[in-house]
């Protein structure tokens, strides 16, 4: 059953158009009735003995779109024989899920390598994603069908406190049993059940609220954490009839409203539905600030795409942002799910074991995804399998499949995972640069992916440290002592247990890398050369300045005005603007590797107006006397 997954795709149409000799068959395709659409067409076929492109291609589909993926085959291959690796891609990906789905891999993966020949990017991900799942070592421990399942469609799984709301084609008590023509079911509805934490079964279900469900579609559902504000998915309506657009089809749309007294009130539709397009699948992020929700809508990269919208603080939402082409494929991308800082969903486009997948995505800052990782058998079977949800807290959770063996059509699953350890050991030392002496009680910050501070320690009094992080995870550690550099480590742990020992640290000491001179700070380097007449930075200049910028770099609160000085050889003014303009390259040169131009107080070249020892004008001196006023000083205003 695939009445959710396929209709954001396709709407409701409510309007019959024929198209020539197979006007019947077009009608019942055009209108979703495949099975009667199936029945005309291969009777077409029969009588006249053709199968066009055209024919051939709505055949398919129609057995697609009725789970008959066994004859679906048949006739996405004859299109394939027509069109050859030109076949449009949402074609394919179906012709591909159906020939996995008869667990037919081999030659589906070199149809696969065939196809997309020419396009690299996409293959290697797919190689990737194929690796993956090869080696996958699954942590599901048990998966049971639930005992409320009927030979209905029941699918959509939500939390909702100790209860647990689902969407379902069961006859609801508040609605009509108007049917659907598509699948000839009853059109689905919202029910919530009690929730056994012991086992995962389901009791006493029962229609969600007095005023959830309508006549029409009411499926798939968000609730913020205080339980109070919904989303849902719902056919776009007008005064409690199906609204429809000019060539009389209808679409679906989220909704938003307040649960108050049993009831939903307050019920709007969010700003960026449209007539033109469908949305659904809503979920949120823990937060309540992101809404992550699937469409269909202009622009996207597929047949339905998942999309992300910013709650504000007053309910507004602001211009969904698609996910892109990590996340999105041709195919379909449906069912979102946020746990942490991870994205489940389902999919057909990405790799996997037929129909539609369940694949997680590492969520890092607001717009960076990972490459989908299947989740592998036994959540994932060579059929549908989708709206999973999951308590990592309990490590247990709830998905959808119309796997073999189910009670009906969409049946409701349980699963909880394997108790694995979920802490490593990370532990080592804090030295000094300068002279690999252990420094301790060194300040220890470590930030998650989002710069949240999750742990502060200090090393011991051997400079030592160590602290416990939970496995595939990833951190930043800061190591900060005064009057040392602050430094950072970045740290990945492994998916398994495997203690990390001997992470050693080196700190530069601040007195190390500054001279005296009189009463005033300098960063220490060696004279720095320039071209006789001539103020380029050049490869020998490169290395002292380097000096200046590693010290400006590992002590970010430091401030510096540069100063140049020339011997007396040559004229005074003459002096005085070489050494301006081999000041202000010197400045050039450390903003354009990024030190920010505020903290360079000034650059400013004195000629040989401040000499150091008595080489002034007229002296008979050493070179060496007058390399000691050749000089650039770096002196240090603040720290």
């Amino acid at each position: 059953m695939k009445v959710l997954t396929t209709l954001l795709v396709i709407s409701v149409s409510l309007q019959l158009f024929a198209q020539g000799k197979t006007n019947q068959a077009d009608e019942y395709y055009a209108t979703l009735n495949y099975p009667m659409a199936i029945q005309s067409y291969e009777k077409y076929i029969s009588k006249s003995g053709k199968s066009d492109q055209e024919v051939a291609t709505k055949l398919a589909n129609s057995y697609y779109f009725t789970n008959d993926y066994l004859k679906a085959r048949i006739w996405y291959n004859k299109v394939y024989q027509m069109q050859g690796d030109g076949m449009d891609e949402q074609l394919f990906i179906r012709m591909i899920a159906c020939i996995k789905a008869n667990k037919d891999y081999e030659n589906a993966n070199q149809l696969i390598k065939s196809y997309y020949a020419k396009n690299t990017q996409r293959l290697k991900m797919m190689a990737f994603q194929k690796n993956q799942l090869d080696s996958l070592k699954t942590e599901v421990e048990s998966i049971v069908n639930l005992q409320i399942n009927t030979d209905k469609a029941d699918f959509g799984p939500m939390y909702f406190g100790n209860q647990l709301l689902f969407s379902s084609s069961r006859v609801s008590e508040q609605t009509s049993e108007n049917i659907y023509e598509w699948n000839a079911q009853p059109y689905l509805n919202l029910y919530v059940a009690t929730q056994n934490k012991n086992n995962g079964q389901l009791s006493n279900v029962k229609d969600f609220l007095t005023n959830a469900n309508t006549d029409f579609h009411d499926a798939t559902i968000a609730v913020s954490s205080d339980l109070r504000t919904i989303y849902f998915t719902r056919n776009k309506l007008k005064k409690s009839k199906l609204a429809t657009d000019a060539q009389g089809e209808s679409t679906i749309e989220i909704l938003k409203g307040t649960i108050m007294n049993n009831e939903i009130i307050d019920i709007v539709a969010l700003d960026f539905n449209s007539s033109e397009y469908s949305c659904g699948h809503p979920t949120l992020s823990a937060n309540g600030k992101l809404l992550y929700f699937v469409s269909n809508m202009p622009g996207g990269f597929g047949e339905t795409d998942i999309y992300v919208a910013e709650v504000f603080a007053d309910g507004l939402t602001n211009t969904p942002v698609n996910l892109g082409p990590i996340i999105n494929t041709a195919g379909r991308e449906m069912f979102p799910y946020v746990q942490g800082d991870s994205l489940y969903f389902a999919s057909d486009g990405h790799f996997g074991l037929g129909g539609l997948d369940i694949f997680q995505s590492k969520i890092s800052g607001k717009t960076n995804y990972s490459i989908p990782e299947n989740l592998g058998d036994p959540i994932n079977s060579n059929l549908d399998d989708f709206s999973l949800i999951i308590n990592m807290e309990d490590r247990s959770g709830y998905f959808a499949s119309n796997r073999n063996g189910g009670k009906g059509d969409d049946d409701i699953y349980y699963f909880n995972l394997k108790e694995l350890p979920k802490f490593i050991a990370f532990s080592g030392e804090v030295r000094s640069k300068n002279d690999n002496s252990l420094l301790p009680n060194t300040t220890i910050k470590l930030y998650d992916l989002f710069h949240d501070l999750v742990l502060e320690t200090k090393s011991n009094e051997k400079g030592e440290y160590d602290f416990e992080l939970p496995l595939n995870s990833q951190f930043t550690a800061e190591f900060s002592k005064e009057d040392y550099s602050t430094e950072n480590l970045e740290i990945a742990t492994p998916a398994e247990v495997k203690d990390q020992p001997g992470n050693n640290v080196l700190l530069t000491s601040f007195k190390a890398i500054i001279e005296k001179d009189g009463d005033k700070e300098k960063i220490k380097v060696d004279p720095i050369y320039f071209e006789y007449n001539k103020w380029d930075i050049t490869p020998q200049a490169v290395t002292e300045l380097d000096k200046v910028l590693f010290a400006m770099e590992k002590f970010p609160n430091l401030k510096i005005k540069i100063e140049a000085h020339t011997d007396s050889r040559g004229s005074d003014k003459y002096n005085l603007k070489l050494s301006d303009s081999r000041a202000k390259s010197t400045m050039d040169y450390l903003i354009s590797k990024g030190i920010s131009p505020e903290r360079i107080e000034s650059a400013i070249g004195y000629g040989e107006t401040r000499p150091k020892n008595g080489c002034t004008n007229g002296a008979r001196c050493s070179e060496e006397e007058f390399l000691l006023n050749r000089r650039s000083d770096f002196i240090i205003i603040s720290k």
